[in-house]
């Protein structure tokens, strides 16, 4: 990939990591007075039956674009196994938006099937994340890459968190808020490290290969 290529791509990567987190940050203003941040989660904040779910909607939809951008770069490095799990995360961050969760005030209708499948994406969301976190640990390991501090915070908060949402309730907003700040963390990493090999915690010696082929590219 030359080097302006690469740039734009970044840019723009980042751009809608960038633009996903100011509409999950801005969702809570355009809904109802009574969503709280902090007790109601991101799902809650793009319910069905909700004039202002929209923002919250595109942030889903906006991330996960971004995150299929990021695994469609880093297939080479990441492995088979640990791109198909990050594109399965990418896609159920975007049906998360085509099936919204019921709300969380009791006077609002909402259609049980499509609280079901939001469920069951939103579920399958964090299985794919967790292991295709692991998977990517595990290739750079194999490789004789260094383990990297931000691999281990984002698996372990896969398991914490969502105990800590299920057992402190008021809060659970803030702490499923806090498991997306360390996703959008772990992706933005990886979009940086498209165009610095070196960032990616690789020995040169395994990757040389890809360097060369880098470096002739870049002659053309």
């Amino acid at each position: 990939m030359e080097p302006m290529s690469t740039r734009w791509w970044t840019i723009a990567t980042l751009g809608l990591l960038g633009l996903s987190v100011a509409a999950f940050v801005a969702a809570p203003l355009a809904l109802p007075a009574s969503y709280d941040w902090v007790e109601h989660t991101t799902s809650e904040s793009g319910a069905q039956g909700l004039e202002g779910a929209w923002l919250a909607r595109l942030g889903f939809v906006l991330f996960g674009l971004a995150v299929l951008a990021v695994a469609g770069r880093m297939a080479h490095r990441w492995g088979q196994r640990a791109t198909a799990l990050h594109r399965v995360f990418g896609v159920c961050m975007i049906g998360a938006a085509a099936f919204s969760s019921r709300s969380w005030e009791s006077n609002v209708r909402y259609d049980t099937t499509e609280d079901f499948l939001h469920s069951v994406v939103a579920t399958v969301m964090g299985f794919a994340f967790a292991f295709g976190v692991l998977a990517v640990a595990l290739v750079g390991r194999e490789r004789g890459g260094r383990p990297r501090l931000l691999d281990g915070i984002a698996v372990a908060a896969t398991v914490v968190l969502p105990i800590a949402m299920t057992v402190d309730e008021p809060r659970a907003g803030l702490f499923q808020r806090l498991m997306f700040a360390i996703a959008y963390a772990w992706y933005a990493r990886e979009t940086l490290a498209v165009g610095h090999p070196r960032s990616w915690g690789e020995p040169a010696r395994p990757l040389a290969e890809d360097w060369r082929s880098a470096g002739h590219e870049r002659g053309r």
